[in-house]
């Protein structure tokens, strides 16, 4: 195997002030400068339109499609331009049609628009909505897989999967989980917000139904923009809205262009989508994972030494680390992280502290030195 060769910190690509280290990546990435250039042209653009050439809109959408296919091993004509992942899931719940009494499969305290579209559906079907408690060790695998071939279980419709637990980072082997519910006959959907651009997602190698991520984490991109993987063999189906880039001459546009938003040439954000998803995939999504696994080992060793007990190596994902705390998290602690300079979200009552190609290794010093100045240890 060809080693990945080593990714420094991009930290000059982006305008972060000395003195803030900014660990929250999973929620929010800021933009590297090359990112708000191009949108900053195309506010530009829009100010003076008569410019811009129409067919110019054209080539945004070509452009952002082509490179969201890549990120995820797809073919352009598999991928859907949407407004956001809710919209994506949501458009794969319209489409897929679960026996009624079959389950639909999810994890515990699994994100809301992996949730939502698919209660509805239960509701309307006669579904069976089969929750998998959190394991007492973090392997979500085997819990996973346990639940697929459980005894007795009613037929498996659909599993509603995320390649981590997006509260705390804990990782799921889709690789094996997938291929455990197509022996099942179920459908698979996949929510790969908090993976593309920091881990390996191949919608070949995996062939879910429908996958769905957003441009505003980790690939560094705008909000209000989203893309939609769709297998082959689902893009027959229907759009959540009908719009002349979905029905061009009153017709379904081929591919997963048929579930294309409205609206969606837009100027400003899909210049900025593509510069955003073609600079992770010149850096290598492999090389950003190592990268990111350093940083976050080297989070968990200064935590550890504090007396913190962190997930072990292999029960965290390379890009997030979740912290519990006895008693869970103060309520002030993530404000006073904030005064001090440090970031990090409170979710589910774990700290998620998640680094990006931004955050040196000064930065993951300084944010274990003001968390412990917060805690007193």
């Amino acid at each position: 195997m060809i080693p990945t060769p080593p990714l420094s910190s991009q930290r000059a690509l982006f305008e972060i002030p000395e003195g803030i280290a900014y660990l929250d990546a999973a929620a929010y990435s800021p933009l590297p400068r090359s990112v708000r250039a191009a949108g900053e042209a195309g506010v530009a653009g829009k100010s003076h339109p008569w410019t811009v050439p129409r067919s110019e809109a054209a080539r945004w959408g070509l452009r952002a499609r082509a490179a969201a296919a890549r990120l995820v091993g797809a073919a352009p004509g598999d991928i859907a331009i949407t407004g956001s992942v809710s919209h994506g899931i949501a458009t794969a719940a319209l489409n897929l049609e679960p026996p009624p009494g079959s389950r639909v499969l999810r994890v515990q305290d699994e994100f809301p628009s992996l949730c939502l579209p698919w209660d509805r559906l239960a509701r309307q079907r006669g579904l069976v909505v089969d929750t998998v408690p959190r394991p007492a060790d973090g392997d979500w695998t085997t819990a996973l897989l346990e639940a697929i071939d459980r005894p007795g279980a009613a037929p498996l419709g659909v599993a509603t999967l995320t390649p981590l637990h997006w509260c705390d980072g804990t990782p799921i082997d889709l690789d094996r989980v997938i291929p455990a519910v197509r022996r099942q006959g179920g459908a698979v959907v996949v929510d790969a917000t908090q993976a593309v651009g920091v881990l390996p997602v191949d919608a070949g190698r995996w062939r879910p139904d429908f996958l769905a991520f957003p441009t505003y984490k980790w690939v560094l991109g705008p909000y209000s923009l989203a893309f939609l993987y769709a297998a082959p063999e689902r893009q027959s189906g229907l759009p959540l809205e009908e719009n002349g880039f979905n029905m061009p001459g009153g017709h379904p546009a081929p591919g997963a262009a048929r579930y294309d938003r409205g609206e969606r040439d837009d100027p400003v954000a899909l210049p900025m989508a593509a510069t955003g998803m073609e600079l992770v995939e010149s850096w290598g999504v492999a090389a950003v994972e190592a990268r990111l696994r350093g940083l976050t080992d080297r989070l968990a060793e200064r935590l550890e030494a504090m007396g913190l007990a962190c997930p072990p190596r292999h029960r965290r994902s390379p890009h997030i680390l979740g912290l519990r705390l006895p008693g869970g998290l103060p309520a002030h602690l993530v404000p006073a992280l904030a005064e001090r300079g440090a970031f990090a979200s409170d979710r589910l009552g774990v700290l998620r502290i998640s680094a990006h190609v931004w955050v040196e290794e000064a930065d993951i010093d300084r944010f274990a030195a003001v968390l412990g100045e917060v805690l007193g240890r």
